[in-house]
């Protein structure tokens, strides 16, 4: 026996039936959302970038959804990665390389920039080389970028690290050291190098520019990460590099935009970033045909040769180029 029903329960069924797929489609829509890539980072220029590809919406274009972590410490942003806490650090690769043992080994998936007269030595007035250190005190932290690149001027000099003694200091203290004359030298970065060589009479006496500088940096994350999640890797570098091609051929707008999120002047900005090899395609190729490893060597090797650092070296760090070199190849101008 069919039943008849009346025009108020069609019409009720029909705004249940209507509801009910809407409420079905949002709920869809939500879970179709991309997840959130978690990548920390510090104010370092080569890495600033990345918040004019968030604010430009250059990651969204690109179906990523990133959240970028702000750091003090660098061994705190990558230690945060390998314990899961992040998906991805910008990170060096001197940092990468001492995160502490854990259940994962940190793979490096993609150059930033190298520094290029950024970082260096100031000395005090009479003291006109590295050669001239020996038996001498400079300033650095142990363990960090500023003893890397310490390392790297001693070895370019030929002298051994114990040539030296070592004030163990971070980069403002060393520059006071510097001013008092506690210390021969210290090992800073841009702008306090030529801000203080000019304010002591002293000399820049070495800088990145100097050498084929290991002071490399990158985008870390941990090898089971890099497996499981190729895709968003290299959404996340064509990202990079459509961020790279912004800096080529509109800088203004670019380093406008970043300055004011750091609270910076343009021009002071642009000075920073303009110490530095940018990573784009030509640097990244260069860095995943050979570089890294060469680089990964030499820095066990500078490590070993002057143990006061007291870190852990990860031997076992990954040079993965399986996202960048796929990104590479897919990356087209905008």
């Amino acid at each position: 026996m069919l039943v008849k029903l009346k025009p108020i329960f069609l019409f009720l069924f029909a705004i249940a039936l209507v509801v009910t797929t809407s409420v079905q489609g949002c709920v869809a829509k939500l879970d179709s959302s991309p997840k959130p890539l978690r990548v920390g980072m510090n104010n370092w220029p080569g890495y600033a970038i990345a918040l004019y590809a968030k604010d430009a919406g250059l990651f969204k274009k690109r179906g990523l959804n990133v959240e970028l972590v702000r750091f003090n410490n660098q061994q705190d942003n990558i230690r945060a990665t390998i314990r899961g806490s992040l998906d991805a650090s910008f990170v060096p690769l001197w940092e990468a390389m001492q995160v502490d043992p854990g259940d994962d080994r940190p793979a490096y998936i993609m150059a930033v920039d190298i520094s290029y007269g950024s970082d260096g030595i100031v000395a005090r007035p009479n003291l006109n080389s590295v050669a001239e250190l020996r038996g001498k005190t400079v300033a650095a932290k142990l363990g960090t970028v500023s003893h890397l690149i310490l390392l790297e001027a001693l070895k370019a000099s030929k002298l051994q690290p114990n040539d030296i003694e070592i004030k163990d200091v971070s980069n403002d203290t060393a520059v006071q050291l510097l001013k008092q004359g506690q210390v021969d030298a210290a090992v800073v970065w841009e702008p306090l190098l030529g801000q203080t060589a000019r304010e002591i009479g002293g000399k820049i006496i070495f800088t990145t520019k100097d050498v084929d500088s290991l002071v490399i940096d990158g985008l870390a994350t941990r090898a089971s990460y890099a497996n499981e999640h190729q895709a968003e890797l290299v959404q996340f570098i064509l990202a990079w590099f459509d961020t790279i091609h912004a800096v080529e051929t509109q800088p203004d707008k670019v380093f406008e935009n970043i300055a004011q999120q750091l609270n910076q002047t343009k021009e002071s900005f642009t000075k920073d970033y303009s110490g530095l090899k940018q990573g784009d395609i030509a640097l990244n190729q260069r860095m995943f045909d050979n570089r890294l490893q060469q680089a990964k060597q030499e820095i066990i090797q500078l490590l070993k040769n002057d143990t006061r650092h007291r870190q852990v070296i990860r031997e076992d760090i990954q040079i993965d180029d399986r996202a960048v070199k796929t990104a590479m190849k897919e990356w087209k101008k905008p």
